[in-house]
């Protein structure tokens, strides 16, 4: 673990799936031209305004293809940068700051782009009590490091995979014969502390789930009428996630309704890369 709170595992093993995928036997380019003892300096700044996270990411990378690396943060993750600012400044070897620029940045861009977009989410309901959620909405491989920087946007994490909540569906109703039995085949042999969630559509479905006593009740595709009598109906007795077309320009009218987690897969399958450039001394 470092001081970001990513495992260092984590990290390591992703990084150098990348570097293989990029660098494999060598940077041909780059080793042909740059003799291996040169050292130099490099710079990462801002192009636009958001919020940064995976730093240790990047940083990661440039330690992989060089011992000698000097990384010097003037932000940490989570922190909203503008247009202009110096984010890191990196020193050490010319061929290891060559070699890693792209695999870092692309690291960097995307995570810094999953919390840039969930912090736009959160700031909108800065108002509401609802916490906006990601998904499992994302690149095979990535997923904890784009859950990582949900987290840094401000965002909630939900569940990790498919072995760390209960998540009934509609499919999983259907093989079952119905909501109740579904809830009470799965309770039986649950290790405790593992919650259960149940996906509804309609109000009867919503009824029924909070007679089996869930943790949490899903809210899918709803109209945001259906949503508030859905609430109501709850009283408190489970947590409300919405789920389904959580647009920005719905999400203040669903958050009213009174659910305590919107969640989003946009955060991380439709996130645009936030844009950094990084400036190596000539």
């Amino acid at each position: 673990m470092n001081k970001s709170g990513l495992k260092i595992e984590t990290i390591k093993s992703v990084i150098e799936y990348a570097l293989n995928e990029d660098v494999g036997s060598g940077d041909i380019t780059t080793n042909s031209l740059i003799p291996i003892d040169l050292q130099t300096k490099a710079t990462m700044v801002a192009k636009s305004t958001g919020v940064i996270a995976g730093l240790a990411v990047a940083e990661y990378v440039f330690r992989t293809l060089g011992s000698d690396i000097t990384w010097k943060t003037f932000v940490n993750d989570g922190d909203k940068v503008s247009k202009g600012d110096l984010i890191v400044e990196i020193s050490g070897s010319y061929r290891a700051l060559l070699t890693g620029e792209r695999v870092a940045l692309n690291f960097l861009q995307r995570m810094s782009g999953i919390a840039t977009m969930t912090a736009n989410y959160v700031d909108t309901l800065k108002e509401y009590k609802t916490q906006i959620l990601d998904t499992r909405k994302t690149v095979p491989g990535l997923r904890l490091l784009d859950k990582y920087a949900v987290k840094m946007g401000g965002g909630t994490n939900h569940r990790i995979g498919l072995y760390d909540m209960v998540l009934i569906k509609d499919n999983h109703i259907k093989i079952a014969g119905g909501i109740t039995n579904a809830v009470a085949q799965i309770k039986k042999n649950l290790p405790d502390g593992i919650k259960v969630e149940v996906e509804t559509t309609t109000i009867k479905e919503v009824q029924e789930a909070l007679a089996a006593g869930v943790d949490i009740i899903m809210l899918d595709n709803m109209s945001n009428s259906t949503m508030a009598e859905s609430v109501k109906l709850i009283g408190g007795q489970a947590k409300v996630e919405a789920s389904g077309n959580m647009t920005m320009e719905r999400l203040k009218e669903v958050a009213a309704t009174g659910v305590d987690f919107i969640s989003i897969g946009a955060l991380t399958h439709s996130v645009a890369a936030f844009d950094i450039s990084m400036n190596i001394e000539s």
